[in-house]
């Protein structure tokens, strides 16, 4: 089994967890919709990933939508008791596959009822507001996240996060009530987050980073792929260790559908990253290839 311990551990929310977790998006269809090609690969990878010392997983019942959220429940419930389940609100699913907003107290609550409806939960551990758009979108979140906020008080959810968001945005929610995590784009090459990053770990709030290895478009880098070559490890591991040693506060999310990647993934949580190996992987995000 990977160990996990080189890596590490970071508090989220009342829980501290190991900084690898896995998330579900990928065990959903095409474009995150409709049911998995293989269900009982998809039972597999979140069976092996437990097993493995996964305690973080990151899903949402928009990913099918209800998809990711019954394969797990299928594959894990009950639950172990270290196990944290983060999901996300603030989007539902057309007929056609479409994002669209769901961002009105009453769908908020809908929402949140159909992810603890569709886990098997009675509360939900990490709820993340989704700030919706394409890429991140500034206006005010206030509304919405004092919506999400009274349904924490009225003891559905323990702890509240944001997804897709600015700093200032990060800021207005964190006036309105606690925040636990952070889950915006960042990887080796997309590295816009990083004063936040850096800001976030001075609180002690997690950031979590989605496409952590690239999303739909996998990094290409003739620097990441030497790197790997000389290490001999895959370009993604190396991309994944290199998030894990960016900060203390980072937790990775890295998603697959593939027993055997998720094995590839988990093992990048010992690789070792020397001094000279972290100069070159840090100059990827400040040049153009």
């Amino acid at each position: 089994m990977t160990d996990f311990t080189a890596a590490g551990t970071f508090t989220l929310g009342r829980r501290s967890v190991n900084r690898m977790g896995y998330g579900a998006m990928q065990l959903a269809g095409p474009g995150v919709f409709g049911p998995p090609k293989d269900r009982a690969a998809a039972l597999a990878v979140l069976r092996e990933a437990v097993a493995s010392g996964v305690d973080h997983i990151d899903t949402s019942d928009f990913y099918g939508p209800h998809v990711t959220n019954a394969l797990i429940r299928e594959a894990l419930h009950p639950y172990p008791d270290d196990l944290v389940i983060v999901t996300k609100v603030g989007a539902v699913r057309g007929a056609d596959g479409s994002w669209n907003p769901a961002l009105t107290p009453a769908e908020l609550e809908r929402a949140v009822h159909d992810n603890l409806r569709n886990l098997g939960l009675d509360v939900l551990d990490v709820a993340n507001f989704r700030v919706m758009g394409h890429g991140v979108s500034e206006g005010s979140i206030e509304a919405p996240f004092t919506a999400l906020a009274e349904l924490q008080r009225r003891g559905l959810i323990r702890h509240l996060g944001i997804s897709n968001a600015t700093s200032a945005q990060v800021a207005q929610a964190r006036g309105i009530a606690e925040v636990v995590c952070v889950q915006n784009l960042y990887n080796l090459a997309q590295r816009g987050d990083d004063a936040l990053v850096d800001s976030l770990a001075g609180a002690g709030i997690a950031y979590v980073p989605f496409f952590p290895l690239g999303g739909f478009t996998p990094l290409q880098s003739s620097i990441l792929s030497e790197v790997a070559g000389e290490i001999g490890a895959t370009p993604m591991q190396v991309a994944l260790a290199w998030l894990l040693r960016r900060a203390p506060n980072v937790l990775l999310i890295p998603g697959t559908s593939s027993v055997a990647h998720l094995r590839e993934n988990l093992a990048a949580a010992g690789l070792a990253l020397p001094a000279e190996v972290r100069s070159k992987l840090d100059a990827i995000g400040k040049t153009e290839e």
